[in-house]
């Protein structure tokens, strides 16, 4: 038997050999898991664990138009309840009476404890039916009135008496014109969905500085200290004249409900008025707190033959020396001095 295997090894050999290590690689298998079964590894440049690892902030870049001078108004956040494509929506069927085409004020049936004011006509003055009517101020004897519509826009000097336009700069054709206020010789200009506002030399009309703002502009007003600026929400923001800072914000509101629309804005003897956009209100508002202190309901102060073509109330002028208080709006023929009074 021994000399048999002798005689032939280089036939078994090998094929016992085979044997050997395929029973080897078997046995090391059985002893070490496949690596397939491995959890995979994850690997990350930061020597920091994963849940250390800081996260990206999302941030939002706002796109504003090139100036030569411009002052960013940095501190006004978005309003979320305006988008930022906002435009005039159909009229509401509370702020219009659709049998005599008539603007009114639906706040007025709505406040329990908020005194509401009519008023009485005291002069009628001419006014041009084609101005656009979106700002409207009274200095030193003088009307100025700032009108709006791309390719419309611009900012006037207007005889009281005459209506007659001693004045005009017209905006580039790319601007929708909105409230104006003057302070300090400045006479101040927003734009609506342009985010842009212009500041002038109130004599010359001479462009002096732009600025801009995150949020749409509509009303523009002072108290002295501070711009006061609506952008359709119901806040009121007040703002440095200088660096265009915001100083505080106040949300306007009246039987605990926001009031929105707030359109042309006008300083009054320590309370701020804005027209309500769509309506004939005029709301009297506490500017320390935000809060509506009364309504002044103009509603049939435009008369029926004078209608045609016109639109809604907007625009409150008032003079300080005379305590004369102006009213228009959109496209009216005529622009009127009035007294506030009680209603009987």
């Amino acid at each position: 038997m021994l000399r048999r295997l002798a005689v032939f090894p280089a036939r078994f050999v090998p094929v016992n050999l085979i044997r050997a290590l395929l029973c080897l690689m078997l046995l090391l298998a059985a002893c070490n898991p496949a690596t397939e079964t491995l959890s995979p590894t994850v690997v990350m440049d930061s020597p920091q664990p994963p849940a250390q690892i800081a996260m990206p902030s999302l941030t939002y870049t706002e796109v504003l138009p090139t100036a030569t001078t411009t002052t960013i108004l940095t501190e006004i956040p978005p309003i979320p309840t305006v988008p930022p494509t906002f435009s005039p929506i159909p009229l509401p069927s509370q702020a219009i009476n659709h049998s005599t085409a008539m603007y009114v004020c639906p706040w007025a049936g709505l406040a329990q404890s908020t005194p509401v004011f009519t008023y009485e006509v005291v002069n009628t003055y001419p006014h041009d039916p084609a101005a656009y009517t979106q700002g409207l101020i009274y200095r030193d004897g003088v009307l100025y009135e700032g009108t709006g519509l791309k390719g419309q826009s611009s900012l006037r000097k207007v005889d009281l008496g005459t209506g007659e336009v001693q004045q005009i700069l017209e905006l580039p054709e790319q601007y929708f014109g909105e409230g104006i206020t003057e302070l300090d010789g400045k006479i101040y200009q927003l734009t609506w969905q342009e985010q842009t506002g212009f500041v002038y030399d109130a004599t010359s009309f001479e462009q002096v500085d732009t600025f801009a703002y995150p949020t749409q502009g509509w009303g523009l007003t002072h108290d002295g200290n501070n711009l006061i600026m609506s952008d359709g929400s119901p806040n009121l923001y007040f703002l440095d004249p200088q660096t265009l800072d915001r100083m505080t914000t106040w949300a306007v509101w009246d039987a605990e409900k926001p009031v929105f629309m707030l359109n042309e804005l006008e300083y009054v003897e320590g309370e701020v008025w804005a027209n309500i956009y769509q309506t004939s209100c005029i709301a009297r508002i506490d500017p320390s707190n935000g809060k509506v202190i009364g309504w002044i309901d103009i509603t049939g102060i435009l008369a029926p033959e004078d209608q045609p073509g016109s639109e809604v109330p907007n625009g409150i002028a008032y003079d300080p020396a005379g305590k004369r208080i102006f009213v228009t709006g959109k496209r009216w023929p005529k622009l009127f001095e009035i007294q506030v009074k009680a209603v009987d």
